[in-house]
């Protein structure tokens, strides 16, 4: 059986709860055809509760946070547990995001801990990995890649994998204006997917959703998603853009 393409917008640190409406009027109206495709948006946490009222539970475009804590709930100031967002409608939060790990020191470890947060409240991980420019001109990508899924998902079940959608995301195609090519992803991709299957085994691997993030944009999409292994993406600055956003996602609904 086919694996559904997934779609998702990481908006990061942009749009208040006012502009919420006029986005989704826009984005709900150019995607009201595509029922093909699983569609994901992710505003900042200010933004949810604007979303989550507008949705109203819808099936067709789903919820997901940017961030969440490992701890269900105590004396973290600052911080948002998976509770708070279940209680928002919230079904996908992002985990190890190269953002969260640059700027603010998330290791993999910390991953794991939200990844079984997340499970045990029955909200679905969406971790990034990715290398640097370095390490891919070093051709360390394969064992950054591996570095990285062996630390965040140590110890895990063959069901909790079902759960968990993998998004590569080469950190130097994250907001810079290149991408990877369509056989760069590819390859990527294919790694991964084998690096499931060593470990899990090949059921697991061949339902795993694998997502492609870093510049991609209505142009790229669709040589993007038309490869084997890539089964999605993670959009962020062109997902600000709810026309644009919804080019790619009509990008990824499979052809007749």
């Amino acid at each position: 059986m086919p694996r559904k393409k997934f779609v998702a917008g990481n908006w990061k640190m942009n749009m208040t709860s006012s502009e919420v409406a006029p986005y989704l009027e826009i984005f709900r109206r150019e995607t009201e055809h595509v029922d093909t495709v699983d569609i994901t948006l992710i505003p900042p946490f200010t933004a949810l509760a604007k979303t989550s009222e507008i949705l109203d539970g819808t099936q067709r475009i789903r919820l997901g946070a940017q961030n969440m804590s490992p701890e269900l709930k105590g004396a973290y100031t600052g911080e948002i547990s998976a509770t708070m967002l279940r209680d928002l409608y919230v079904r996908f939060v992002l985990v190890g995001h190269s953002e969260r790990r640059r700027l603010f020191g998330e290791t993999d470890e910390i991953a794991r801990r939200k990844i079984i947060t997340a499970l045990a409240t029955e909200i679905r991980p969406i971790l990034c990995i990715g290398e640097t420019l370095e390490e891919r001109q070093a051709g360390q990508e394969n064992s950054v890649l591996e570095g990285q899924l062996q630390g965040a998902l140590a110890g895990l079940t063959k069901d909790q994998l079902d759960e968990i959608i993998v998004a590569y995301e080469p950190v130097w195609a994250i907001g810079t204006g290149l991408n990877a090519t369509p056989e760069q992803a590819q390859s990527a991709h294919r790694f991964i997917r084998d690096y499931l299957a060593k470990t899990w085994g090949t059921e697991v691997s061949s339902r795993s959703r694998i997502l492609y993030g870093g510049s991609v944009t209505a142009e790229n999409a669709r040589k993007l998603l038309s490869q084997p292994d890539i089964d999605g993406a993670l959009v962020g600055g062109a997902s600000l853009d709810p026309r644009a956003f919804a080019e790619i996602v009509s990008a990824a609904v499979p052809a007749e």
